[in-house]
């Protein structure tokens, strides 16, 4: 079997930035144990898979190298750009079907799409400095100011160049297992013009950084709006490769955008 690749930079307005994602359209679903094979070979944070369901509708499914997940925002932004740009360039926007429900993406007419996905609800761990003090450790810091949950775990700092100096992921996926967790956001207030700053770290699931993490997203921009009291907000992930967002906290939706550029395009033979 062959199948087309795209190799997209995600927030990114020229290759090499941002966070890379593989993106395969296909004409029909094969089997998850092959996807999964796929994702594994291309070792990038995610490979994502869609199936066309009519004119700018789309199945829609995104593999790490280590396991299926529910939510990715940057292979979703680089698909609707992969289909903006090559599949389906008529369209305005596209419609994607998947675990996390429908998210939609507009055609942004600087080239920064605007996609939509649903807002993270997070709630305030109680006070427990044990476990603080070992995500400090594990991170070669010290502990954090406080802790959320959600669908990932949260750690917030008072400081922007804590987080910009973590030594991560160190021995976070020790810590987070016990508690149910396979991501950890770390983030601080904002410097150099930005709302917010964020890393993001997923050990468990092949992914020791992610370069941009727009589902982290889903989680930082209604938090960040409710401790700054601004709807719009300008955020950077502080990865090494590093990237920029546009966020705006739309009540039970984030709304994202950034640029993308392609990097490599391809034909997988297996």
């Amino acid at each position: 079997m062959k199948f087309k690749l795209y190799q997209v930079d995600a927030f990114a307005s020229r290759p090499l930035e941002g966070n890379p994602a593989a993106i395969v359209p296909l004409d029909k679903w094969p089997d998850a144990r092959l996807m999964q094979g796929i994702a594994n070979e291309n070792n990038l944070a995610e490979t994502a898979f869609f199936v066309r369901r009519g004119a700018g509708r789309y199945d829609l499914r995104w593999f790490t190298p280590e396991s299926e997940v529910d939510l990715c925002g940057h292979a979703t932004l680089a698909s609707a750009w992969t289909i903006f740009s090559f599949l389906e360039p008529e369209l305005e926007s596209v419609a994607f079907e998947t675990r996390s429900g429908t998210l939609t993406v507009e055609r942004g007419r600087d080239g920064h799409h605007i996609m939509s996905l649903p807002s993270d609800v997070y709630e305030r761990l109680a006070d427990d400095l044990a476990l603080r003090t070992r995500i400090g450790a594990a991170l070669e810091t010290v502990p954090p100011d406080d802790l959320l949950r959600g669908r990932y775990l949260m750690a917030v700092w008072q400081s922007p160049r804590i987080v910009r100096t973590l030594k991560g992921p160190g021995a976070i996926a020790q810590i987070l297992r016990p508690i149910g967790q396979w991501g950890l956001i770390a983030t601080a207030p904002g410097d150099d013009g930005f709302d917010f700053v964020s890393r993001f770290f997923a050990p468990d699931k092949g992914v020791p950084e992610d370069p941009v993490t727009g589902s982290a997203h889903c989680a930082l921009t209604p938090f960040w709006a409710h401790r700054l009291g601004k709807r719009a907000l300008k955020a950077r992930q502080v990865s090494p490769r590093g990237g920029d967002l546009a966020c705006t906290d739309d009540g039970d939706r984030v709304i994202l955008s950034g640029p993308c550029a392609l990097y490599m395009t391809g034909e997988i033979t297996v």
